[in-house]
Protein backbone atom coordinates (compact mmCIF):
# COMPACT_ATOMS: atom_id res chain seq x y z
CA UNK A 1 0.00 0.00 0.00
CA UNK A 2 0.87 3.50 -1.05
CA UNK A 3 0.52 6.88 1.11
CA UNK A 4 1.57 10.06 -1.00
CA UNK A 5 1.03 13.43 0.28
CA UNK A 6 0.71 16.12 -2.09
CA UNK A 7 2.15 18.92 -0.18
CA UNK A 8 5.41 16.99 -0.69
CA UNK A 9 4.69 16.01 -4.42
CA UNK A 10 4.26 19.79 -5.16
CA UNK A 11 7.80 20.38 -3.66
CA UNK A 12 8.75 19.01 -6.95
CA UNK A 13 6.45 20.16 -9.38
CA UNK A 14 8.87 22.95 -11.26
CA UNK A 15 6.85 24.19 -14.14
CA UNK A 16 3.25 25.75 -14.12
CA UNK A 17 -0.23 24.45 -15.54
CA UNK A 18 1.99 21.00 -16.16
CA UNK A 19 0.08 18.65 -13.76
CA UNK A 20 1.17 15.31 -12.74
CA UNK A 21 -0.30 12.47 -11.80
CA UNK A 22 0.28 11.10 -8.27
CA UNK A 23 -2.25 8.21 -8.20
CA UNK A 24 -5.67 6.22 -9.56
CA UNK A 25 -8.87 5.64 -7.77
CA UNK A 26 -11.05 3.63 -9.86
CA UNK A 27 -11.63 5.38 -13.52
CA UNK A 28 -10.22 8.48 -12.00
CA UNK A 29 -7.01 10.54 -11.74
CA UNK A 30 -5.54 12.36 -8.76
CA UNK A 31 -3.35 15.01 -9.95
CA UNK A 32 -1.52 18.24 -8.60
CA UNK A 33 0.13 21.16 -10.25
CA UNK A 34 1.57 24.93 -9.22
CA UNK A 35 -0.81 27.19 -11.42
CA UNK A 36 0.36 31.30 -11.83
CA UNK A 37 -1.28 33.51 -14.35
CA UNK A 38 -3.58 32.91 -16.62
CA UNK A 39 -4.49 29.13 -18.14
CA UNK A 40 -6.94 28.88 -21.23
CA UNK A 41 -10.91 29.05 -22.14
CA UNK A 42 -11.80 25.29 -22.21
CA UNK A 43 -14.52 23.07 -21.87
CA UNK A 44 -14.80 19.37 -20.86
CA UNK A 45 -17.64 17.91 -23.02
CA UNK A 46 -17.92 14.86 -21.21
CA UNK A 47 -16.26 15.08 -18.19
CA UNK A 48 -16.55 16.74 -14.52
CA UNK A 49 -13.32 18.58 -13.16
CA UNK A 50 -12.48 18.77 -9.82
CA UNK A 51 -10.17 21.91 -7.89
CA UNK A 52 -8.71 21.51 -4.37
CA UNK A 53 -6.65 24.51 -3.28
CA UNK A 54 -3.80 23.16 -0.90
CA UNK A 55 -2.02 26.31 -0.58
CA UNK A 56 -3.02 30.20 -2.26
CA UNK A 57 -6.05 31.15 -3.86
CA UNK A 58 -7.69 30.40 -7.71
CA UNK A 59 -9.45 32.04 -9.36
CA UNK A 60 -12.26 29.81 -11.98
CA UNK A 61 -13.59 32.03 -14.33
CA UNK A 62 -16.93 31.15 -15.99
CA UNK A 63 -18.66 33.29 -18.78
CA UNK A 64 -20.95 34.79 -16.35
CA UNK A 65 -19.85 34.28 -13.10
CA UNK A 66 -16.27 33.65 -11.13
CA UNK A 67 -15.69 31.06 -8.26
CA UNK A 68 -12.76 32.34 -5.84
CA UNK A 69 -11.26 29.41 -4.08
CA UNK A 70 -8.70 29.50 -0.88
CA UNK A 71 -6.86 27.19 0.93
CA UNK A 72 -8.90 24.03 1.61
CA UNK A 73 -11.51 24.68 -0.81
CA UNK A 74 -13.10 22.28 -3.60
CA UNK A 75 -14.53 23.33 -6.45
CA UNK A 76 -16.10 21.27 -9.67
CA UNK A 77 -16.41 21.89 -12.82
CA UNK A 78 -19.54 20.80 -13.93
CA UNK A 79 -19.04 18.62 -17.54
CA UNK A 80 -19.77 20.84 -20.79
CA UNK A 81 -18.82 23.93 -18.80
CA UNK A 82 -15.86 26.69 -20.54
CA UNK A 83 -14.01 27.93 -17.92
CA UNK A 84 -10.83 29.68 -17.40
CA UNK A 85 -8.48 29.21 -14.48
CA UNK A 86 -6.07 32.25 -12.85
CA UNK A 87 -3.71 32.28 -10.40
CA UNK A 88 -2.57 36.18 -9.50
CA UNK A 89 0.10 34.32 -7.42
CA UNK A 90 1.29 30.83 -7.60
CA UNK A 91 -1.10 28.74 -6.28
CA UNK A 92 -0.99 24.66 -5.33
CA UNK A 93 -4.16 22.61 -6.33
CA UNK A 94 -5.11 19.02 -6.51
CA UNK A 95 -7.25 17.88 -9.39
CA UNK A 96 -9.61 14.64 -9.38
CA UNK A 97 -10.51 14.14 -13.44
CA UNK A 98 -11.35 10.62 -15.33
CA UNK A 99 -8.93 9.16 -16.51
CA UNK A 100 -10.11 10.72 -20.11
CA UNK A 101 -9.73 13.62 -19.32
CA UNK A 102 -7.78 16.21 -21.98
CA UNK A 103 -5.39 18.52 -19.83
CA UNK A 104 -7.04 21.86 -22.07
CA UNK A 105 -10.18 20.04 -22.80
CA UNK A 106 -11.26 20.78 -26.03
CA UNK A 107 -8.49 23.37 -27.37
CA UNK A 108 -4.98 22.58 -27.58
CA UNK A 109 -2.55 25.31 -26.94
CA UNK A 110 0.88 25.69 -25.64
CA UNK A 111 0.53 24.90 -22.13
CA UNK A 112 -1.16 21.55 -23.52
CA UNK A 113 0.23 18.87 -21.46
CA UNK A 114 -0.35 14.76 -22.70
CA UNK A 115 -1.72 12.16 -20.27
CA UNK A 116 2.07 10.81 -20.86
CA UNK A 117 3.68 14.01 -19.85
CA UNK A 118 1.31 13.97 -16.59
CA UNK A 119 2.22 10.64 -15.77
CA UNK A 120 5.77 11.89 -16.35
CA UNK A 121 6.01 9.07 -19.32
CA UNK A 122 6.45 12.10 -22.11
Amino acid sequence: MKTVNLLKELELVDEYWSPRVVGVVNDQYIKVAKVKGTFTWHQHDNEDELFYVLKGKLVIEYENDRVVLDEGDVHIVPQGTRHNPVAEDECWIALIETVTTKHTGNVVTDKTKSIEQQLGNG
